[in-house]
């Protein structure tokens, strides 16, 4: 049998086999069809369920709150701790007024030991003493002179001149106590991590919160839309984004009293794959990214293989506050063939980690296995016309 009577044999055969096997033909992902399938599988265990992309779904949206707010525990946004109270390690400036002989002015044993001292005797007018610097010692107690060891901790400055005022009664004629907070240690904040200026910040009365203790450590260390700050309080740590803080949000925390702050760098992403060039995990860059935005820094869907109609974010969505802490597996579908979608795109944020897949075209089984006929049988009827 000649070449050329084999040759439609051959291409019978070929066409068979690989219409058999076109089910089987290489992809980069599910079309929009498949996808649809897998949501109403009995195989869909995961509970996934795929949500258009309309005007009402982007409001509900947008009105829900960022990752931040939602993870705050209850716990954390209570009444927060006063920043006046005095603490173990504490050092304070102690000072004493008295009228007539005095305990701690010139006249007295402990006054004439101090430099610049007269010694001069009684003093018919009110005089006033500094007393060396004192540090609040771990059992809460600060020494004074003629009273003894005096309860500090827990206590307000205001608190602790009433203590050794009342302490000094009897022994000083009219004694007047000021106490003033020279070094805060215990009402302070510890920030640590990607920082200009890592350390202890003590806290004010003013009220710092999130965002002000990492402007008062110098700021971040990179780009907002990079780094996360961990707040540890009371042996919890909530993660807070610190693209998703504003000075007016309900995550934007007052902070207490030996709070501690961990900025770390972590960039955001999202990540793509199907039919828009190639799989890759691309950068926010900015602080918020919408879905145009996204779509349009891989080059949008391809035109050779691509289904316009299906573009589909994945996303793990945040549950209602009943449910809060889960997060149920949500995909959203784009229609870029409808002009409208691209308005909704522009609204739609996208969030770190989200998945962007732009399905692949139905007609792309038939493309490619038109295509592999023609890399099979090119050869062959290349020998063909060759022959005759």
């Amino acid at each position: 049998m000649s070449i050329s009577s084999r040759i439609p044999r051959l291409l019978a055969l070929g066409c068979a086999v690989l219409a058999a096997g076109c089910g089987t033909l290489p992809s980069s992902g599910p079309t929009a069809r498949e996808v649809q399938e897998a949501q109403d599988s009995a195989a869909n265990t995961l509970g996934f369920r795929i949500i258009d992309l309309d005007a009402p779904v982007v409001t509900q949206l947008d009105a829900q709150p960022g990752k931040a707010a939602a993870a705050i525990p209850p716990a954390a946004a209570a009444a927060d701790a006063s920043v006046e109270r005095i603490g173990p390690g504490d050092t304070l400036n102690v000072s004493v007024f008295e009228v007539g002989t005095t305990l701690f002015g010139p006249s007295s044993g402990f006054g004439a030991m101090l430099p610049g001292s007269l010694g001069t005797g009684p003093l018919p007018t009110a005089a006033g003493q500094a007393m060396p610097v004192v540090t609040v010692a771990a059992d809460g107690t600060i020494p004074v002179p003629y009273v003894g060891r005096v309860p500090a901790a827990g206590r307000t400055p205001r608190e602790l001149e009433d203590a050794i005022r009342a302490g000094l009664k009897r022994k000083s004629q009219d004694p007047q106590v000021m106490v003033s907070v020279r070094d805060n240690l215990s009402n302070s904040v510890l920030v640590m991590g990607e920082v200009k200026k890592p350390g202890r910040v003590p806290l004010s009365a003013t009220g710092e919160r999130v965002l002000d203790m990492v402007a008062l450590a110098g700021g971040a260390a990179y780009p907002t839309q990079d780094v996360a700050v961990l707040l540890t309080r009371d042996r919890q740590t909530i993660d807070l984004p610190l693209a998703d803080l504003t000075p007016d949000s309900d995550a934007n925390l007052l902070l207490r009293p030996q709070d501690r702050l961990l900025v770390e760098r972590r960039p955001r992403t999202y990540s793509v794959f199907g039919a828009a060039g190639k799989v890759s995990q691309v950068p926010f860059e900015s602080v918020k990214l919408n879905l145009a935005e996204a779509v349009a820094k891989v080059g949008g869907p391809g035109d050779l293989q691509a289904d316009p109609r299906a573009v589909f974010v994945f996303r793990y969505q945040p549950q209602e506050a009943e449910q809060a802490g889960q997060a149920r597996p949500v995909i959203y579908r784009l229609d870029m063939m409808n002009p409208g979608s691209y308005f909704l795109a522009q609204r739609f944020a996208m969030r770190d980690k989200d998945v962007l897949y732009i399905a692949n075209a139905e007609a792309n089984g038939v493309t490619k296995f038109v295509s592999i006929l023609n890399l099979l049988f090119s050869p062959v009827y290349t020998g063909h016309q060759f022959l005759r």
